[in-house]
């Protein structure tokens, strides 16, 4: 790992583990094993080092659809994304926890959201296709993905804070969720 890697890896996990607002950047230096000047090298400020968080995360949540099949039926399709989103993110807690810190904050640039928005195209994609097939209820696709999204994360929230997880409760949600989209 090189050292501004160090220093993202340093900074996601105090930055989950104290919050975005209680971690100086000199804790983030510290933990990353660095100077201060170091840190300024890569990063001018924290907002623009939380961005940077912010697009890798992304990033990374976009290379779930690289596997997608849009020829499967919209159900599968559907079943697919939110199985591998969930996948995703109870394989990386401290990018669940940073994203939801960081869900409305206006730390998050436009540009940044940009890129971000990227990274629902292919369930944009999926939903679309869905409504003009038929099968996916005709609501505005910003109120769909804002309903999908608030599902995800409520889920996760459940599921972190679950002192035994069950193991049918994913397609339950699945299950509950396609129930109110679908026509």
């Amino acid at each position: 790992m090189n050292k501004k890697e160090t220093i993202l890896s340093s900074a996601l996990s105090l930055l989950t583990e104290k919050g975005v607002h209680n971690t100086p950047m000199s804790a983030i230096a510290k933990a990353a094993g660095t100077g201060m000047g170091t840190i300024y090298n890569y990063f001018p400020n924290k907002e623009i080092l939380i961005n940077e968080i912010y697009v890798d995360i992304k990033e990374k949540e976009k290379s779930i659809f690289l596997v997608f099949d849009a020829n499967k039926p919209i159900k599968t399709q559907f079943e697919n994304y939110f199985t591998a989103i969930i996948t995703f993110f109870v394989a990386e807690p401290a990018y669940f926890k940073f994203m939801e810190q960081l869900q409305a904050s206006p730390i998050i640039t436009e540009e940044s959201r940009a890129i971000g928005q990227e990274s629902v195209e292919a369930v944009l994609s999926l939903l679309v296709n869905g409504q003009k097939e038929r099968i996916i209820k005709k609501i505005d696709l910003d109120e769909i993905l804002v309903f999908i999204g608030g599902a995800i994360l409520s889920y996760l929230r459940w599921y972190f804070n679950q002192p035994r997880r069950k193991s049918t409760s994913l397609n339950n949600q699945i299950n509950m969720v396609w129930d109110a989209i679908k026509e």
